[in-house]
């Protein structure tokens, strides 16, 4: 919808563009599941909390997750932008930064992942 409403100025750069737009989206709908869930703790504080399985494979997800909550909002993209294959160009195009800068913050943010995650720097990249 928002693609066909308003199209990017560069229409080179229109899976940048889109990437961008669907990372809001999703900011945006975490934020309010969030809320939501918020308003239910404290409109129904007695009631008890489901409790869930112990799954070791969640536990490992949900590490890996925990790391990633911790890097900044362009950490996380650069990161994700990097896994699902977009280029350094595209990269820039969807942050608002050079392609000069991308490959550093890419390095930078693997390695605060690393450290997060206690592994080695060097098998990381």
């Amino acid at each position: 919808m928002r693609l066909a409403e308003r199209p990017p100025a560069d229409h080179g750069q229109v899976r940048a563009w889109l990437y961008t737009v669907a990372t809001r989206l999703a900011i945006d709908a975490q934020r309010q599941r969030r809320r939501r869930a918020g308003l239910l703790v404290i409109g129904a504080p007695s009631l008890p909390l489901p409790a869930a399985a112990p799954d070791p494979l969640v536990a490992v997800a949900s590490a890996d997750l925990a790391a990633l909550a911790l890097l900044s909002e362009k950490e996380r993209s650069v990161l994700l932008m990097r896994e699902e294959g977009f280029t350094h160009r595209e990269i820039a195009a969807a942050l608002g930064t050079t392609t000069k800068s991308v490959g550093t913050m890419i390095a930078r943010a693997l390695d605060k992942l690393a450290l997060r995650l206690e592994l080695d720097v060097e098998a990381v990249r």
